[in-house]
């Protein structure tokens, strides 16, 4: 079950369980659009990998036993700011690649 981890690990933005800005590639890694678009070209620094939208998970019960209340999001903040120029070299390598094929 995916983590919904609270803040974009590199700059540490709020991504509240319902937020349509959050992005995880396949190992949960998760940061907001921004950083995602704008500093990350799309590359994890973590795996290389691609993002996706992260899931809203239902915050109502339409399923019993299944909800937001029932699985709730991690409180625990992931703050690795990127390296700039790892990322940059990793970006060198990887961003005309798509993700389904690095």
């Amino acid at each position: 079950m995916l983590e919904l981890r609270p803040t974009c690990e590199n700059c540490d933005c709020a991504l509240p369980p319902a937020s349509t800005d959050a992005r995880i590639c396949a190992y949960e890694c998760t940061f907001c659009c921004t950083c995602v678009e704008e500093v990350l070209k799309n590359v994890c620094p973590n795996c290389g990998g691609g993002f996706v939208p992260r899931p809203i998970r239902p915050a109502g019960e339409y399923v019993q036993g299944i909800s937001l209340q029932h699985q709730p999001a991690t409180e625990a903040v992931t703050l690795k700011p990127i390296n700039p120029e790892a990322q940059l070299a990793l970006i060198a390598r990887l961003e005309t690649i798509p993700p389904e094929r690095r």
